[in-house]
């Protein structure tokens, strides 16, 4: 193949494109003598007889790796030299350098095919519309892509080797080093050291990110992050920081790889998501391997609470954290029926409902339960389990707060002190330059000024606070005792302002792990609470029915109340009858006189005649005589004589609409009342 047959004149009226590249920018640095030989084919294509204004070298793309051509731009502009026909040989040292993917490697052969243009390399000279020239520009491009592949597995069994003894480099998050031996330690600065150990501790007692960065910013404390050099700077603290160091395995002295995926979004090359993976799926996992600042077992318990805060918790099954809103056991409760967690909703009154098979599935919703006598019935349980408790609540809660006001003087401190050194730096610097080089000089004396002002905003602000570790908390004698005996008193402060709302879930969820409801019968939902360890309490809650016809007693209790007031008995008496075998008012966990009496007058069943029974008077018929002969409603007749369809006055001695007693009436109004009429006379 490599013969000067091939070239022809039409050849040599096109141009002679070199294509270089080198796959890395190391190499670009470090493999000079292969970019001499590269460029050295200039003299090839001279003496194949290119003129030297006829060659032009295309070396865009040093530097950047032939896995595709999405980022490569002299390969693009290539391609498009050769697709118009301004291209008569290309030139590279060999096919790896145009392509190592063959996807992008044969378009490009059926494009030179097509338009008449050779490629060479140093072993040949092909031309691409031949048989034999495809075949071996094939082969070379399936071999380049093989390679490429052969390299990077061995590279990766290096690099998973070295991972799985924990000695691979990995980027250190910031309180992490390496020394000049490659050994981890600890970073040398004793603030960075303390401040993480205050993001840990704090985050232990407050159970939420969100609550460490309100403790950060109210005593206005700084986190230390890692600029893009690697060198520690001191950052306002945010909730992404604070997570990224309480999700951080190194912290735990935990060497691992692995914890994310990178998945591609498209068929384009370069668009990828990165997923974080659950620490099941981790892969490579090295315990003790850096100096820790936590143990693994609090890492575990971090991640655990982490999880159970997430605030999707329909999806995710998660508790989430406590939040002020008036249902207690959100995020708690569980559907009996369909076993799905519930969900709250505020409109309309407090209420559980079932919603996952709704939104699944597109049926009705499971169940709605009321929250407020569930979480009533469940919190005297919780003051039930309580009761044997002892603890002295007081005396831990003044040991926490002067622990907590110990490491917060201490961070405060250290902040001073880095600021000051910071100050004594920057006037050091000013002093040192030469006071004629004001360029310098007033930049020098600019980050002085900004130094010492920063200080002193600091200093103020720490004398402001003052020191109060060892001041207790202004707790009243009454409120002290109660702390001191919380099993006995708890209920007592239970309702009042001293606990929030967030405060009693938090309570409730210390010993509950779950509560169950299913509504067995309208009114009554049967609850299970699921403690912490696994014992269960199962009791049955009446609740609340919209009418006395959803009562599941209704029908037996429609037969009684009408023979014992047949017997001569009260409504009062009444009452209580049904009340002892179990039976309920639709409001009330008792049957109430009034639910009786709506009972009792449903069937006609009048006390006192002249005062309830209906008016009956010679000769005419009232409206609700007159509809209940017709078969119709009253409204239906007082709303024809308002639009006059029906003409009638009201009797001037009674007030009422009468209407006569007669065949006649009846025989006109029904035919009214079946459209054969438009309106009625007088």
């Amino acid at each position: 193949m490599y013969s000067s047959e091939v070239i022809t004149p039409q050849h040599l009226t096109r141009k002679a494109v070199i294509y270089i590249r080198q796959s890395t920018p190391h190499q670009a640095l470090s493999h000079q003598e292969s970019l001499r030989l590269q460029y050295a084919l200039t003299e090839r294509a001279r003496a194949l007889g290119w003129p030297p204004d006829a060659i032009e070298v295309v070396d865009t793309d040093v530097g950047q790796s032939a896995a595709s051509t999405s980022h490569r731009e002299g390969f693009n502009t290539l391609v498009g030299q050769v697709t118009l026909g301004q291209v008569g040989i290309i030139l590279s040292y060999d096919a790896t350098r145009l392509s190592r993917n063959c996807s992008d490697w044969y378009p490009l052969l059926d494009l030179c095919g097509y338009k008449g243009c050779l490629i060479a390399d140093v072993d040949g000279l092909y031309d691409p519309s031949t048989a034999n020239g495809r075949l071996l520009l094939g082969l070379k491009g399936t071999l380049s892509e093989w390679e490429l592949h052969t390299i990077r597995a061995r590279m990766t069994a290096g690099l998973l080797n070295k991972a799985a003894r924990g000695d691979l480099a990995l980027t250190l998050p910031t309180g992490l080093e390496r020394d000049a031996q490659g050994h981890v330690c600890k970073d040398a600065n004793l603030e960075v050291q303390a401040r993480l150990m205050l993001v840990f501790t704090t985050f232990l007692q407050r159970r939420s990110a969100s609550k460490v960065l309100e403790f950060f910013n109210a005593h206005g404390l700084r986190l230390p992050r890692r600029d893009r050099c690697g060198e520690v700077v001191w950052k306002r603290p945010t909730v992404a920081a604070i997570l990224s160091i309480l999700k951080h395995p190194a912290y735990a002295g935990t060497f691992t790889y692995g914890r994310t995926r990178t998945m591609r979004s498209g068929m384009t090359p370069g668009h990828a998501a990165t997923k974080r993976l659950p620490r099941t799926q981790w892969r490579i996992r090295v315990n003790d391997k850096y100096p820790a600042y936590i143990s693994w077992e609090t890492f575990e318990q971090i991640q655990a609470m982490l999880t159970d805060n997430y605030a999707e918790y329909d999806r995710n099954k998660t508790r989430g954290i406590a939040r002020p809103g008036k249902a207690l056991l959100h995020g708690l409760v569980y559907c009996g029926a369909c076993g799905h967690k519930m969900v709250v909703q505020y409109k309309g009154g407090t209420e559980y409902l079932c919603n996952y098979l709704r939104q699944q599935y597109r049926v009705p919703v499971c169940q709605y339960v009321p929250a407020d006598p569930i979480d009533a019935r469940v919190v005297t349980a919780f003051f039930e389990a309580l009761s044997p408790v002892e603890l002295d609540v007081y005396t831990q809660a003044m040991a926490m707060q002067r622990q907590q006001a110990e490491h917060i003087d201490a961070a405060q401190r250290q902040q001073l002190e880095r600021l000051r050194y910071e100050a004594a730096l920057c006037e050091r610097q000013f002093r040192r330059v030469d006071p004629d080089n004001r360029l310098v000089a007033a930049e020098l004396e600019r980050r002085w000024e900004a130094a010492l002002r920063e200080l002193s905003a600091a200093e103020t602000a720490y004398n402001q606070r003052g020191y109060e570790a060892t001041t207790p908390l202004p707790l009243s004698p009454e409120l002290r005792a109660a702390f001191l005996d919380v099993g006995r008193t708890l209920p007592g402060i239970w309702a009042t302002e001293i606990l929030s709302q967030p405060q009693r879930k938090a309570l409730l969820r210390c010993l509950i792990d779950k509560v169950v409801v299913h509504r067995l019968r309208p009114e009554a939902v049967q609850t299970r609470i699921v403690w912490k360890g696994g014992a269960t309490t199962t009791f049955e809650v009446p609740v609340t029915v919209g009418a006395f016809t959803a009562l599941s007693a209704a029908a037996a209790m429609e037969q009684q109340i009408p023979s014992l007031f047949t017997a001569g008995h009260s409504d009062e008496a009444i009452a209580t009858r049904p009340t002892q075998q179990g039976c309920r008012s639709p409001k009330r966990p008792q049957v109430l006189p009034s639910t009786v009496k709506t009972v009792r007058l449903k069937h006609g069943l009048m006390q006192q005649r002249h005062q309830s029974h209906p008016r009956r008077m010679a000769g005419v018929l009232t409206v609700p005589q007159l509809a209940r002969v017709l078969a119709v409603t009253p409204h239906w007749v007082y709303y024809l004589i308002k639009r006059g369809v029906i003409s009638s006055t009201r009797d001037p001695t009674t007030g009422l609409y009468l209407f006569p007693d007669c065949p006649e009436t009846l025989t006109t109004l029904r035919q009214l009342r079946d459209e054969r009429l438009r309106q009625v006379p007088c």
